[in-house]
């Protein structure tokens, strides 16, 4: 079975490329020095400095075989080339939500991208996934477990890379 593509905007690539560097050359080196004074204070079987050194590193070394994961099958979308007639990935849309009649504003990222707190969701979110493929004046229903919601498109433009 093929891996699923993680779909990222260059933004998200850089994050990810970035934290991952972190990772491997700075938090790497930190956790090894924590462990290696935490041993130099002898008995490791009640060493709380040591145990927590361990799980330090567990953790970092878990991010970063997911950071690896998600960039060793990456499809970047170049905001630059964003068809900006229908709503995409890395598109900026205004949508008027009807039910609250209000305006708001997502980014469309892929999945491992997605942030609702920051106005990034994802392409394969209930509102996403309704929200691909819609134009400027169309109204997308969106069916979620809380109820069907209708957002008019306003707007769709290219997002600013941060």
């Amino acid at each position: 079975m093929e891996e699923k593509k993680n779909i990222l905007t260059y933004e998200g690539l850089k994050k990810y490329e970035d934290e991952l560097h972190d990772l491997k050359v700075n938090r790497r080196k930190e956790v090894a020095q924590k462990i290696k004074e935490a041993r130099e204070q002898g008995d490791l079987s009640e060493n709380a400095e040591y145990d927590a050194a361990k799980d330090e590193q567990r953790d970092i070394e878990a991010r970063i075989e997911e950071l690896e994961k998600i960039l060793k099958n990456v499809e970047v979308v170049v905001e630059e080339e964003v068809d900006l007639n229908t709503i995409n990935v890395g598109c900026k849309v205004l949508l008027h939500d009807e039910e609250f009649d209000e305006d708001i504003e997502y980014k469309i990222v892929g999945s491992s991208e997605a942030d609702s707190l920051s106005g990034k969701i994802s392409n394969e979110s209930p509102v996403g996934h309704a929200l691909i493929g819609a134009k400027i004046g169309d109204t997308v229903e969106v069916v979620t477990p809380a109820g069907a919601s209708h957002f008019k498109v306003l707007e769709i433009q290219r997002s600013e890379v941060a």
